[in-house]
Order: structure tokens, then sequence, then C-alpha cells
């Protein structure tokens, strides 16, 4: 797919803090969905699209509430969170706000929203750009819900749209039509929020001049930095981090997500002073501090994250690394840790 922006999203703290009110745990959640758990130790790193999805399919699996995600929208704290939507949070109205959050993703995200607008009704859509598989359920109700819940929170008025489309079946009861206010097109060919053109031009209270021009400012910045070329070398070590809970990959594998021969993408690494084998120990050598630090992850869970056949091989390894063992590693560790806060 031709596409300048990188199939990353960043998943904030404040999601992992909402699940656990469900009393699902961050970690539980990962691993039910097959993903590396430093995609909850570590703020910094980034899921796919195909990540995404799966994190979210997992919720809807683990979770008995099919209200999730509109409650998730419904408890967002807009002042709290990115740039793109604390600048549409104190846009001089809704029309302002959504035009915003759709500058962004042109910008410096893996999906689009557009909005089309014709005769009195504007109807938004949000497409993402690397997705091979449907926007699970909740995922789709929580992306409609938050465009909804930025009008009514910016304008201060119950904002009711003129109609919801969803791909999804409908649910036993009437939870969607509850929470927006409007009819719910179930099994609909989209998922998409339609609204009355006049709401468009309803003003925020929020709205902020002086905050918006400095937070633009570094949404610009941030912008740029979207487009920024890395190094071989650290997309190499992005694409490990990614592929291996529970796999081992190689070169083969890292070349064919990269686009590149094997050739072309070892050379590349050699002209940056390493190689693929010192760039895999590195990661494992990184992942590995930071999962042991966790005690709810065992020994063996560490062994299968950082892509080992058996707990033995990874003994041997962790050895030569360290002059100990895991277990060892950890205690040493925790008296560390418990000496430096005394």
């Amino acid at each position: 797919m031709a596409c300048s922006i990188p199939d990353r999203i960043k998943v904030p703290r404040r999601f992992w803090s909402w699940l656990q009110k469900y009393d699902l745990a961050p970690t539980a959640a990962l691993r039910h969905a097959h993903l590396p758990l430093v995609a909850y130790e570590d703020e910094t790193y980034l899921l796919t699209t195909a990540q995404f999805f799966a994190l979210w399919r997992s919720i809807g699996e683990m979770c008995p509430d099919p209200a999730f995600g509109l409650k998730f929208a419904s408890q967002v704290d807009f002042a709290a969170l990115p740039l793109a939507t604390l600048a549409s949070y104190h846009a001089r109205d809704y029309r302002d706000a959504l035009t915003r959050q759709a500058r962004f993703y042109q910008l410096c995200a893996p999906a689009e929203m557009r909005i089309q607008e014709r005769k009195d009704e504007c109807v938004i859509l949000k497409k993402w750009l690397y997705a091979i598989e449907e926007e699970p359920p909740l995922l789709a109700d929580a992306c409609l819900a938050i465009l909804v819940e930025l009008g009514r929170r910016g304008a201060q008025v119950p904002i009711r749209p003129k109609r919801i489309d969803l791909k999804q079946r409908r649910e036993r009861g009437s939870t969607h039509e509850a929470y927006f206010n409007c009819p719910v097109n179930f099994g609909a060919s989209r998922n998409a929020i339609v609204l009355h053109s006049q709401d468009l031009d309803r003003p925020f209270v929020t709205y902020n001049a002086e905050l918006l021009e400095i937070v633009q400012s570094a949404l610009e910045k941030k912008a740029r930095g979207c487009g920024a070329e890395t190094s071989a070398s650290e997309q190499v070590k992005w694409l490990l981090r990614q592929m291996l809970a529970g796999g081992r990959p190689d070169i083969t594998d890292v070349a064919r997500e990269l686009g590149l021969s094997v050739r072309t993408l070892q050379r590349r690494i050699v002209e940056e002073g390493t190689t693929f084998r010192d760039l895999l120990l590195a990661v494992r050598q990184e992942l590995v501090r930071r999962y042991l630090a966790e005690p709810g992850i065992q020994i063996n869970e560490v062994a299968f994250q950082l892509g080992y056949e058996d707990t033995n091989s990874f003994y041997r390894a962790f050895r030569n690394w360290e002059g100990t063992t895991p277990s060892q590693w950890r205690t040493d560790w925790k008296e560390t840790a418990v000496s430096s806060l005394s």
C-alpha cells in the first residue's frame, strides 16, 4: 500500500487505566490478543493497525459489557488527550473541531477521516489505511462516540446526530440509541455519523485562541516528525519488538515486512555499523529487563515473549548476558529497588 504515514498507533496510558476499571488487567488483554507485553510497560511503544484491532477484539471477548466503547468515550477527559484532540476541543466551533481532527489524521495517523457535507446533513467516516480486517465493533463505537462527545463537550449542548450507521449487528437492548439519542442503522455498509448541518456552526464554549495557537504549533512540529526517516536499524528493532512474542523472526521475515530484499536490508544494516544478530540481541536484552522487573510475569512467559522455543534456551542465553539466572536477577533487582526507596 502506498502511504506516507507509518502504520503505528500509540495507546494512551489512560486507556490501560480504563481497562483496569473493568477489572481487565492490561497484561491479560495483551496475552489474549497475542501481543507483546511491552506494549503496556513502555509508554513509547506503538502498535500496528492489525495489533490495535486484535487488542480491541480481545477486549470484546473478555468484557461482558457491549457498551464498553460508548462508556469509554463518555468518560474521556479531552483536556488530557493527545495534542490533536486537545486542539479540536479548543476550536472555534464544531466544524472547526472536526476539520482539525481530520487534518491531523491526514498528516500523522494511519487513518483517514472524511467529512462530506451535502444539503442539510454532514457525513463523517473514518477509514483505517492499513486495515485488512473489519474494524472491531467496540472500537467503531468508541471512535464515533468520541466525535459526538467532542461536539457535546465543546458546545455544551446535547448534540443529537441525524443518524448513526454501524456495520455490526444489533445487540439486545437500545444502548446505542440511548447514547447517541438518534436512530441507529445496524447492519449498514459503513460505520458513520450523520450530523445535522446546522450543528456544525455551534460555537465552542471551550474556545481558547491563545492555547489553540500554542497547541497548533506543537502539532505542526509533530506532524513534520511523523514523516521523518528513521534508520534501517531502528526500523528493524521496532519490527522485532512486534514480532518476537511467541515467534522467532529472522532477517527474511523482517525484510519482507519492510518491502526490501534480504541483501538490501543487510547492506543498510552493515552501513550503520551493526548486524541483524546484534539488533535481535539488543532487543531481547532491552525487553527482558522490563519483563523481569514486573513481578506478575512468570519466567516461562518472559521466554515466550522473547521468542525462545523453550525455557532452557532462554536460561542459557540469559546467563551468557548477565552471568546469573533470571530468577536471581529478579531477586537482586527487587532488593536494589527496595534499598533505593529506604
